[in-house]
């Protein structure tokens, strides 16, 4: 019998198909069965004995890596690493695999709809009509706006495309060249604060790291023009939320919608309550068709060495 896989992750084995196929392939595997991420020394315990494992929203540092020497292969469920300590990982011999890319076109979709949401006030008039009030004003058109992508990797680039074919001007700034897409589909590579100036709607499709961490904030927000929309479909931590609030607040910011948030589920009442802000748990990869695609590939990932990350080319810095 081939050795058990820890499956860390507790979204993994809420899918039946996923776990069945897992188990077809080491069926002896073990489940966190608590349907929330396991933390700390409770994780040290569970991934203890098992030399592969299958990680979700877990953090995998140090200390982790340390506590249990005999790991040797963690493959991500998702497309996030922020919550791997890859450099101790590698310190440890463990070799971290991952797939780029493969619920693009679910977070891709989400964050168009969300546009559209904004635009168009479909939350504040919904709500209206629901307490007897029947709003005028329709809102404005996706066609007929800029859309800024902040961060041109598979989902922005999924975001672009999907933009352009409804007749948006797209445009976008990234730390990679991504010459030919921008040449091929119409897109205006600019300035980080070009971008914020200039686009009707900035959505953000950036991993959370040391250099993107708080990078919209107040300074960043009060760039925008007031009748912008700001859309993070990518990680909590890379807008402050409390500038984000108050710019909503002070009609500084026509919209917001997060998808993601610093702390998950999020605490500030008030800002989920806000008419301009539409607020998502975490939803944007957990299409059926993402859960699939993202499970294969974490078990695809525990016998393919060709997955492996390499630190000297990290696909952290903008994915």
């Amino acid at each position: 019998m081939r050795p058990a896989v820890a499956v860390a992750s507790h979204s993994f084995p809420k899918n039946p198909t996923l776990r069945d196929e897992l188990l077809s392939r080491y069926p002896a595997s073990v489940f966190n069965e608590t349907r929330s991420p396991l933390v700390g020394n409770v994780l040290i315990e569970f991934l203890k004995g098992h030399d592969k494992a299958i990680t979700g929203l877990e953090v995998l540092d140090e200390s982790v890596f340390a506590a249990v020497p005999e790991l040797r292969i963690v493959s991500k469920y998702g497309v996030g690493l922020d919550t791997i300590d890859l450099e101790a990982a590698a310190r440890h011999g463990v070799s971290v695999r991952w797939t780029a890319g493969v619920n693009r076109q679910a977070v891709a979709e989400l964050t168009i709809a969300l546009m559209i949401v904004l635009a168009r006030r479909v939350s504040a008039v919904s709500s209206d009509l629901r307490r007897g009030i029947w709003t005028a004003g329709g809102g404005r058109q996706l066609s007929s706006s800029t859309v800024g992508i902040l961060g041109c990797g598979n989902v922005g680039q999924a975001v672009a495309r999907l933009s352009r074919s409804f007749g948006a001007r797209v445009m976008a700034h990234d730390i990679r060249s991504y010459d030919d897409f921008y040449r091929d589909v119409g897109i205006v590579p600019v300035g980080f604060e070009t971008l914020l100036r200039d686009a009707d709607f900035v959505s953000i499709h950036v991993p959370l790291d040391s250099t993107t961490r708080g990078m919209i904030g107040s300074r960043e927000l009060a760039m925008m023009k007031p009748s912008a929309f700001l859309i993070n479909t990518a990680r909590g931590g890379i807008v402050d939320e409390a500038a984000m609030k108050q710019s909503l607040l002070n009609n500084r910011l026509a919209g917001a919608a997060c998808d993601v948030f610093s702390s998950e589920p999020p605490a500030d009442t008030e800002l989920l309550s806000l008419a301009n802000f539409v607020g998502t748990p975490h939803i944007g990869g957990s299409s059926a068709e993402a859960v699939l695609a993202m499970g294969r590939a974490a078990i695809r990932g525990l016998d393919d060495e060709t997955l492996a990350i390499s630190l000297r080319n990290s696909p952290v810095s903008r994915t």
